[in-house]
């Protein structure tokens, strides 16, 4: 018989992990609903969103090895959470090397974007990931994104000033229709194309 596995709730906005050295009491994560974001913050307060660990995916296997953690782990909306074990079985080491082998390709992509690609066609890549967390869902027959301007800025490397002309400028051109709190997806097929564009990094 199975033994049930610990599990912890967070509401949006709540800090999960810190940055630094595990504790003995530390654990990692497998994220079993909701959105968790992993964010670097320089010491002015501007914010890098590291990666995004939507259901399934795992965070916080630092505390596994005692490596220092540099990175603050957020509730984006509301998130349960499964704790894994000190000492997790095999299958579990398989999914998280997995889902970890994943994570960093994707980190690399990024990085190659942040130095090759525009901010337009970085914002364009940063919405349609963000498409597919809980983030969005389906409204008036388009995806409607709900995430604020400054939550935008971190997944892109920006800042919300420079990311709020940005995104006039994707309304402006018929990819988007922006509101408050949320951004409405027109075209997605453009919106690809555009991510998929290198330009001078800016």
């Amino acid at each position: 018989m199975t033994q049930a596995r610990e599990t912890v709730s967070f509401k949006p906005g709540e800090v999960i992990l810190y940055p630094g050295r595990p504790g003995p009491r530390d654990r990692a994560f497998r994220v079993l609903s909701g959105l968790v974001r992993l964010e670097a913050v320089d010491e002015e307060g501007n914010a890098l969103t590291l990666r995004l660990v939507p259901p399934g995916g795992y965070f916080g296997e630092e505390a596994l090895f005692g490596h220092e953690r540099g990175y603050f782990a957020e509730a984006v909306t509301e998130v349960v959470l499964e704790a894994l074990p000190q000492e997790p079985s095999p299958e579990e080491i398989r999914a998280l090397a997995q889902h970890l082998s994943e994570a960093l390709s994707r980190a690399y992509r990024r990085i190659e974007s942040l130095a090759t690609q525009r901010l337009k066609n970085r914002m364009a890549a940063a919405l349609l990931e963000l498409s597919e967390t809980p983030l969005a869902r389906e409204e008036e027959g388009f995806l409607v994104l709900h995430a604020t301007h400054d939550e935008l800025a971190a997944a892109v490397g920006s800042v919300r000033e420079t990311v709020t002309k940005v995104i006039g400028e994707l309304a402006r051109e018929g990819y988007i229709r922006s509101g408050y709190g949320k951004i409405l997806l027109k075209d997605l097929e453009g919106l690809k194309e555009l991510a998929q564009s290198r330009g001078d990094g800016r």
